[in-house]
C-alpha cells in the first residue's frame, strides 16, 4: 500500500527533524514548545473563522478591526515564532518589531477598555472564550520554551513575544466582550 504523499514515514521511529535537518525525539521538550504554537495558531485560526454575532455586525459592520488585523498579524508571526524554535543553532526570524507591534495593540486595547479590580472568569461571548483558551495555550507555550532555554539554545525574542501576546490575548477576550456587550464575571 503507498503513502500519502504527505507522509514521509520518517516520523514513524518516535523522532523529527528541526530545520537544518537535525532529527531529535518527539518528546522533546522543543517539539512540545513548537507543537503548542502550533496548537496557539489553530485557535486562533478557529476565532478568525467565528462569525461575529449578527447583532454586533449589524451594530459594528463585522468583526472588530481592533482584534482581526493584529490576530492575522500574530498568525504570520507565530510562523516565525515556531522556526525559531526548529532552529537548534539560534537565529532570530522573529522580529523586535513584532514585539512592539504587540505592546502597541495590547496599549490601545488597554486605554479603551474599563480597569480591573478582581480577577474574571475566563469566558463571555464564544470568541472571548476562545481567546482566553488562546491565552492558556500562549502561557503553556511559553512555559516550554523556558524550559528549552534552561537547556538549549533558544532566541530570547520568542520568550519575550509569547509573554506579551499572553497579555494581548487576555485584553482581546475583554475586549470581544465588550464588543459584543457581555458581562465580565469578577471572582
Amino acid at each position: 500500500m503507498s503513502r500519502p504523499i504527505i507522509s514521509t514515514g520518517t516520523g514513524d521511529d518516535g523522532m523529527t527533524g528541526l530545520l537544518r535537518g537535525e532529527r531529535v525525539p518527539k518528546s522533546a521538550m522543543r517539539v512540545h514548545a513548537i507543537g503548542t504554537v502550533d496548537e496557539l495558531n489553530a485557535i486562533l485560526g478557529v476565532v478568525l473563522s467565528e462569525e461575529w454575532p449578527p447583532e454586533a455586525s449589524l451594530a459594528k459592520g463585522g468583526f472588530p478591526e481592533i482584534l482581526r488585523t493584529p490576530l492575522e498579524r500574530v498568525q504570520k508571526a507565530l510562523f516565525s515564532v515556531g522556526a525559531d524554535l526548529a532552529s537548534v543553532s539560534g537565529g532570530s526570524r522573529l522580529s523586535a518589531m513584532s514585539i512592539g507591534e504587540l505592546e502597541q495593540w495590547g496599549a490601545a486595547m488597554e486605554q479603551a477598555l474599563p480597569s480591573l479590580g478582581n480577577f474574571i472568569l475566563p469566558g463571555g461571548s464564544k470568541i472571548a472564550a476562545l481567546l482566553h483558551q488562546a491565552r492558556a495555550v500562549c502561557r503553556r507555550a511559553e512555559r516550554w520554551v523556558v524550559g528549552t532555554s534552561q537547556e538549549e539554545r533558544v532566541n530570547p525574542e520568542v520568550r519575550v513575544y509569547l509573554n506579551r501576546l499572553s497579555d494581548c490575548l487576555f485584553l482581546a477576550a475583554r475586549m470581544a466582550n465588550r464588543e459584543e456587550t457581555r458581562e465580565e464575571v469578577e471572582v
